[in-house]
């Protein structure tokens, strides 16, 4: 039997209108310190985000997202932030803020293989 490690993660969210709070789940990001695992997908649906607001910039949008995932592998290429450590990046990018892309609230659980957990839960909570 494989030994499970705590992971955390949170929902990333597409905020269009940030004064109606309504939001359309696009990606989940998770982190498992023991695994050093720091991972994000996501999938931008056109139809389902116009529908809830036509007037986004889908290609702002994609940029935005393409941050997040780059802030999760780190590195130069991701900025100031791209340079801090693995929990650090984590909290940075789940830490609350009123944008268009946000993260829900942090949820806690344990897990075998990180990459699976977050495959699963991206399917579960997003498609």
């Amino acid at each position: 039997m494989q030994e499970k490690h705590l992971f955390e993660y949170a929902v990333i969210r597409v905020v269009p209108r940030v004064e109606r709070e309504e939001f359309l789940n696009v990606g989940v990001v998770l982190f498992c310190a023991k695994q050093k695992f720091l991972k994000c997908m996501y999938s931008i649906s056109a139809s389902r985000i116009q529908a809830l607001c036509n007037e986004i910039d889908l290609q702002e949008l994609e940029a935005n997202l393409q941050a997040f995932d780059r802030i999760c592998q780190g590195g130069r290429e991701a900025g100031p932030i791209g340079e801090l450590s693995p929990p650090e990046r984590f909290r940075w990018l789940t830490a609350a803020r009123s944008t268009v892309v946000q993260a829900s609230k942090v949820h806690p659980g344990l897990c075998a293989a990180p990459e699976q957990k977050l495959q699963q839960l991206f399917q579960q909570l997003v498609l």
